[in-house]
């Protein structure tokens, strides 16, 4: 996301908790690397987020905010808490800054084409200002709503892929114990009502049982565990999305925590 920013002609100073990370992406694309998050921010037009966890971009939005002049812009694209994206909004509109939650989605592929979705909250304003940048990466910007919506939204994207990408596995395990050719199989149904972007992008790996890449069970977790908290709050009933979220814990318990998702399969087919 950094270097698409970068090749669109933004001047950049970047930041991350590994310096020699830091310090490759500058030798590869350019501009300065910081040695602290305040060092990042200071005297930024927009300080731009995507780290771990509530924790995490709380830590960040602390040194960054205290560094930023007032007009200036902060989107955070990490998977947090709508409680934790209000409360950094409102510290952040307290010291004259606009602000922005971004989740996005499409993964790791989405983000080196450029073609991520990214799904908004926050004011009007801080979407004006924050637009531009998120075109130099994103497919689809929507402004959801105020402050933590975007968060919320997240939560819905996780919901739907949760429920799809077991879906999914029992399919291709279907494909398999029934002698079917896998590649005909997904030739004939992603061309129907059954084709989604996970059908056509992890179908051919899951079948080949390739995991070493994408979007890590770990963190799945984390953003369920987000998402039927929130469920309990609001009185949202989540069914499925609680049962996969056990599938994943069974996965983390075989020690596939930093594979794919769609190592669901692992537990049809160990």
């Amino acid at each position: 996301m950094a270097r698409h920013l970068a090749r669109a002609g933004h001047e950049m100073t970047v930041y991350n908790r590994s310096p020699r990370k830091a310090e490759a992406w500058v030798a590869a694309n350019g501009g300065e690397a910081a040695a602290s998050v305040a060092g990042a921010a200071v005297e930024a037009d927009a300080v731009i987020a995507c780290v771990g966890n509530d924790r995490d971009v709380a830590e960040v939005a602390e040194a960054a905010f205290g560094a930023m002049r007032a007009g200036a812009l902060f989107v955070d694209h990490t998977t947090v808490s709508a409680r934790a994206a209000r409360l950094i909004a409102q510290e952040a509109d307290e010291r004259g800054l606009l602000c922005v939650d971004a989740p996005v989605s499409g993964g790791q592929a989405g983000a080196e084409n450029g073609k991520l979705a990214i799904m908004c909250g926050g004011s009007d304003a801080a979407l004006a200002a924050a637009r531009p940048l998120m075109e130099a990466y994103a497919a689809r910007i929507v402004h959801v709503g105020p402050a933590g919506h975007g968060q919320l939204t997240k939560m819905v994207n996780q919901i739907c892929i949760a429920g799809i990408v077991q879906g999914l596995a029992e399919a291709v395990h279907f494909t398999h114990r029934a002698g079917l050719d896998a590649d005909k199989v997904l030739e004939a149904v992603s061309g129907g009502a059954a084709m989604s972007w996970q059908m056509v992008n992890r179908w051919p790996t899951m079948d080949k049982s390739e995991f070493d890449f994408g979007f890590a069970v770990d963190w799945m977790r984390k953003d369920l565990g987000l998402t039927l908290e929130e469920g309990r709050a609001n009185g949202a009933k989540l069914p499925l999305t609680a049962l996969v979220d056990q599938f994943y814990a069974d996965l983390q318990a075989m020690g596939a925590g930093r594979q794919d998702t769609s190592s669901l399969i692992r537990r049809l087919e160990p």
